[in-house]
């Protein structure tokens, strides 16, 4: 398994938000739910627009360019137009920061 990486302090993302993270030639999705962080591929499997600029609610994100839905938990598809699901990552807060392990 790949080792932990840091993304912010997670003061730096509000709840229910999202931030794009690039690491490695990737890019990343990192959402916050309450107190719970959670990471995701950062582009829709729809047409590849980035998820950090769509909007956050009740744990789902909604993609900007055509409104396809995942649950950032799992990264499901949840409806047309997106029907692929989001590659999903672990996440933790450890010391105030965001770490995924890409």
């Amino acid at each position: 398994m790949s080792e932990w990486i840091e993304v912010c302090p997670l003061a730096a993302l509000d709840e229910e938000d999202v931030m794009r993270f690039d690491h490695a030639g990737r890019s990343f999705a990192v959402y916050r739910i309450g107190d719970e962080v959670f990471a995701s591929d950062g582009l829709c499997t729809h047409e590849q627009v980035h998820l950090c600029d769509g909007l956050v609610m009740d744990g789902v994100i909604e993609c900007p360019k055509h409104n396809g839905r995942f649950d950032v938990r799992t990264g499901r598809a949840l409806g047309a137009p997106v029907c692929v699901n989001l590659g999903t990552y672990p996440a933790k807060v450890d010391g105030g920061r965001i770490l995924i392990q890409p």
